[in-house]
């Protein structure tokens, strides 16, 4: 599908003001990022490649962008845009190299997740889509990697359509969580589009519509023998349970199973520990535990530690809504420019914040492996080349620096998915991706997955990388002389 216009005006108006200047055989390279980790955590989980890799084979301007583009006024009531530009826009067609990391990477601050390279009209008007498209799946995909690591290996099934932010983002939010480990969603429409797995059991308002709770239970058990989970928080929980053990034995005497309770109210803790005694003495010792009710990870791990006997857990609003961080904070910064047949030109965005002071180069991140754990970061200018040893500078403090050995292995993360407008890249099946996530984190020391005061993994730029941009820093505020 078609969603060219899924931009900001300003990257249009920014587009024909490229084109008025005579800048259309310009090139540049862009780099998104983030700034901060989210939740105040020690990773990230990359996500959203998937979707942009759709975006971009469908880039174009259609006969009904540009005629609506052609209604749009400016401050004098005059058209916004010439109809030269607007039929400059119809003839473009996607030309740019474009570079990430695969989907389901861990990834930290200040690391490219994407790189574009092409004209700078092209790169431009993509800064919005792919900002919209990483920085939502990612922040999605690394709150289900907490959620998932809290449970310590139990399932998490994503029940958060109805509190998502419109059907577009439930989508987009089941799919990332699937990235960050969950096991399955509620969303059927999910199921349909993307293969994920569903789940679902029934409401209160099923209970209530009938006499009685065990009435209830029996009809739900008639109707789904294959699927008989009950929701047994109605009225009274552990009557509730008591219930469902009495449906359970006439579900198990036609040969079928109790195949769990769902618990979605008060002392989950307690409750669940009293479930399990009485779903035991009963003989349902298989019979799942499934726990809901406003859960994210602090609350999965306060369970845990209290002994909670819960087998699953549905987690819906504070993972589709990224419950306390809304917003990832991606950015999309230019890196390089360079004239036709010139040679690249390195460009920094200056800032009182020095987190906000940009990055130049075509840049690459590579990885550093000791071979039992990832052990460091460099970001580096593949212009520039790596200096023998490879020494990483942190980018907030120079003075924090590592010689990263030449006996440890290293891999480089940004691959191609596009060259000059066509995909060179098949984004693999999301539950390869889903395990590529989790078995990337596995790789990673558990300190920096800890929930409270994680260990900051080292990530730096390469040394002359980060001496070209003191420089650079240097130059534009008037304290060095041009290079």
């Amino acid at each position: 599908m078609n969603l060219s216009l899924a931009t900001d005006l300003y990257q249009l108006t920014m587009a024909q003001g490229y084109w008025h200047a005579g800048h259309t055989g310009q090139e540049a390279v862009f780099v998104l990022y983030f700034r901060r980790n989210p939740f105040n955590g020690g990773y990230s989980v990359a996500a959203g490649l998937a979707w942009a890799v759709d975006f971009l084979e469908h880039f174009h301007f259609s006969a009904e962008d540009l005629a609506y583009l052609a209604t749009l006024r400016g401050n004098d009531e005059r058209p916004l845009f010439r109809p030269e530009f607007l039929e400059y826009l119809g003839q473009l067609r996607f030309s740019c190299d474009v570079d990430a990391v695969p989907e389901g990477t861990t990834v930290f601050p200040l690391e490219p997740l994407v790189r574009v390279r092409g004209p700078i009209i092209q790169a431009q008007i993509l800064e919005t889509p792919l900002l919209n498209l990483f920085n939502f799946q990612t922040l999605i995909a690394t709150k289900a990697a907490r959620v998932v690591s809290a449970t310590r290996g139990e399932p998490v099934l994503e029940f958060g359509l109805r509190r998502a932010q419109g059907m577009d983002g439930a989508l987009s939010a089941s799919w990332a969580a699937h990235v960050g480990g969950c096991h399955a969603t509620s969303n059927v429409l999910a199921g349909r589009l993307l293969g994920i797995p569903v789940r679902g059991t029934h409401a209160h308002s099923w209970v209530m519509s009938f006499s009685s709770e065990i009435e209830a239970f029996e009809a739900y058990a008639e109707a789904m023998p294959n699927n008989a989970v009950f929701l047994v928080d109605t009225y009274h929980t552990l009557e509730g349970v008591r219930h469902a053990v009495a449906v359970g034995k006439k579900l198990r005497e036609k040969g079928w199973k109790l195949a769990g309770i769902r618990l979605d109210s008060g002392d989950l803790a307690y409750l669940s520990q009293e479930a399990r005694k009485i779903l035991d003495a009963a003989g349902f010792q298989d019979t799942a535990i499934v726990a809901s009710n406003d859960l994210d990870e602090h609350i999965i791990e306060s369970l845990k530690d209290q002994g909670a006997a819960i087998n699953v857990w549905g987690v819906g609003t504070k993972l589709v809504t990224a419950y306390d961080q809304p917003a990832l904070g991606g950015v999309y910064k230019l890196a390089m420019i360079r004239d036709p047949g010139g040679p690249w030109r390195h460009v920094i965005k200056l800032s009182e914040q020095n987190l906000k002071i940009s990055t130049p180069g075509i840049q690459q991140i590579r990885r550093f492996d000791n071979g039992q754990e990832y052990v460091g970061d460099m970001i580096y200018d593949t212009e520039l080349g790596v200096k023998s040893p490879a020494v990483i500078v942190d980018p907030t403090d120079p003075t924090r620096r590592k010689i990263m050995s030449a006996n440890l292995a290293a891999q480089d993360l940004l691959i191609p998915i596009f060259r000059e407008g066509q995909r060179v890249y098949t984004p693999p099946p999301l539950p390869a991706i889903r395990e590529f996530a989790a078995t990337q984190l596995r790789r990673f020391h558990a300190g920096i997955k800890r929930f409270v005061y994680p260990h900051q993994y080292p990530v730096g730029l390469e040394e002359t990388l980060h001496e070209l941009k003191t420089r650079l820093v240097l130059q534009a505020r008037g304290l060095a002389a041009p290079h």
